[in-house]
């Protein structure tokens, strides 16, 4: 019987060689603990960077709307201070005559031009004129009822005529528009939704002028 050792094979050779390198407490899978813990700094630095980005757009829009209502302030002041200007082109206008001939009816053309030129300004700048025709709905927010009236045209609750338009700018009411209200019992018989909702309008409108 031969007391020569069997022959070993290369792959088993290199595996000795390396578990003998690593030493008898190494771990046969690895150690993921460095790994984890860059996981983790990636992680917590990316939930950083997002926060941040979502702060800065934040900061953005609070900017901008800042800067938007400094806008529509200043030009608020600035348009209150022309509506009367508007005021007197239309009263002149209405005061006109319309069959004016020569140097008045030059003077006549001068007024609109420079009405509707006023105008022209106004919406460029964001500043809207709200004049409801007869029949249009009430609403609170931009009309200011001056009195009540019988009509056999339009329902209760509803505008009859606008006695000075009103100007709204950025959806913000400057000046109400002066209207005149038909009274309750008004009207041809009108769509029932529509004649609710006219007088509820009218009712919130008052009440809330008598608390103001």
């Amino acid at each position: 019987m031969s007391d020569t050792p069997p022959p070993h094979n290369d792959a088993e050779l290199d595996q000795s060689e390396l578990d003998a390198e690593a030493g008898p407490n190494a771990d046969p899978d690895g150690d993921l603990g460095p790994l984890d813990q860059v996981i983790a700094e990636r992680d917590a630095w990316r939930d950083r960077a997002l926060r941040a980005a979502a702060e800065a757009e934040n900061v953005k829009r609070r900017t901008e709307t800042q800067m938007n209502d400094a806008r529509a302030y200043a030009i608020q002041r600035f348009a209150k201070d022309l509506l009367g200007v508007a005021d007197n082109l239309e009263r002149a206008l209405q005061a006109a005559p319309k069959d004016a001939e020569g140097a008045a009816a030059g003077l006549v053309t001068g007024l609109e031009m420079t009405h509707k030129a006023l105008l022209t300004a106004f919406e460029a700048n964001g500043l809207g004129r709200v004049a409801p025709d007869a029949g249009a709905a009430f609403d609170p927010h931009q009309h200011q009822a001056m009195m009540e009236q019988p009509s056999d045209q339009v329902a209760a609750g509803q505008i009859i005529q606008t006695l000075q338009p009103g100007y709204v700018l950025f959806g913000r009411t400057v000046r109400p528009a002066m209207v005149v209200v038909a009274a309750r019992g008004s009207g041809p018989a009108a769509d029932a939704g529509t004649q609710v909702q006219a007088n509820a309008a009218y009712a919130a409108s008052e009440a809330r002028n008598q608390n103001g």
